[in-house]
């Protein structure tokens, strides 16, 4: 098995388990996101509300189609990250291993469109799932809960098969927050690694050593990497969440653009930003979370399979 098809396999095992334990948190900056009305719920309060009206699960209201979209998210990401990444290095004579800010932003570019284009049906079903029993009030209702299959079929059934690609046009405006991400991943890296290796061939006087990163160093970093991309880029997110939820208001929008100017003159500057705060805490603990176990079960899976190989 090629570093890419383990590189692919790692990132959605890491995204499966940074989903699963950051949930509640993308549920709650999602129903944020859809909702217009100008009045505000502490994170808190959000919760409070849900665990009242539709139990503790319901806080994990279309989780199924987000374990199974991270993992082609994450997987497909990986895959095209690597085999892009392996490419441009093919092409050096010599010399370092590390891409340039120019060669991980084009690297990022051509991994977020595939993964955006192929994933954005799961996030459309996902979407629909948590907003479903909110009513136009931004309040629960009391409506049926689908599953995974059933959403799909609901979806086919009112809007048509194009309907699983709602959204399509900001979700590929926001292959900038991976490109934001993993360049800002990749340079941190870059200039830790280079600063401890000059610290250490300076104390051991070994002109070969090679500083190593620990899994809290990767989860600093990747912590960090995500903070400057979903700070960035969520205006979008917004934009992208109403249009895949089929939201009566988002169906106005002309254009992505045309989304955020509706947004900023019928709701202020705090209609861009609805559900940063859960949506940021998520997202930093997720690529935390993904950047140190995707490395880990990358090293693990490769090793299990070198006795494969050499026989």
């Amino acid at each position: 098995m090629s570093d890419s098809a383990i590189h692919a396999v790692a990132g959605a095992a890491g995204g499966i388990v940074a989903m699963t334990a950051t949930y509640p948190l993308i549920f709650l900056s999602t129903r944020a996101a859809v909702e217009t009305k100008k009045e505000q719920k502490s994170t808190y309060q959000a919760i409070i509300d849900i665990i009242k009206r539709e139990g503790v699960l319901g806080l994990y209201s279309g989780l199924d189609s987000s374990l199974l979209g991270i993992a082609v998210t994450n997987g497909v990401y990986y895959y095209f990250y690597e085999r892009s990444r392996e490419a441009i290095l093919r092409t050096r004579t010599g010399g370092s291993k590390a891409l340039s800010t120019l060669e991980s932003m084009l690297t990022g570019l051509i991994a977020g469109s595939a993964t955006t284009i192929i994933s954005n049906p799961i996030w459309v079903i996902q979407t629909s799932q948590a907003v479903r029993t909110m009513g136009s009030d931004g309040n629960t209702t009391v409506t049926k809960k689908l599953g995974f299959l059933e959403t799909v079929q609901s979806i086919l059934a009112k809007d048509g098969i194009g309907a699983l690609w709602r959204g399509i046009g900001p979700a590929l405006v926001l292959v900038i927050n991976p490109i934001i991400q993993y360049t800002a991943f990749e340079q941190l890296k870059n200039f830790l690694i280079t600063r401890r290796t000059a610290k250490l061939r300076a104390a051991a006087g070994a002109a070969t050593a090679v500083a190593v990163l620990t899994d809290m160093d990767f989860f600093v970093l990747g912590a960090l990497s995500k903070l400057v991309a979903t700070s960035i880029t969520y205006p979008y997110i917004v934009v992208k969440s109403r249009l895949q939820a089929g939201s009566a208001n988002a169906l106005r929008y002309k254009s992505s653009i045309d989304g955020l100017l509706t947004i900023l003159k019928e709701e202020g500057i705090e209609g861009l930003y609805k559900g940063i705060g859960s949506k940021i805490v998520q997202s930093v603990l997720t690529a935390a979370i993904l950047f140190a176990g995707q490395r880990r079960i990358f090293e693990i899976t490769k090793a299990s399979l070198q006795p494969l190989i050499k026989a």
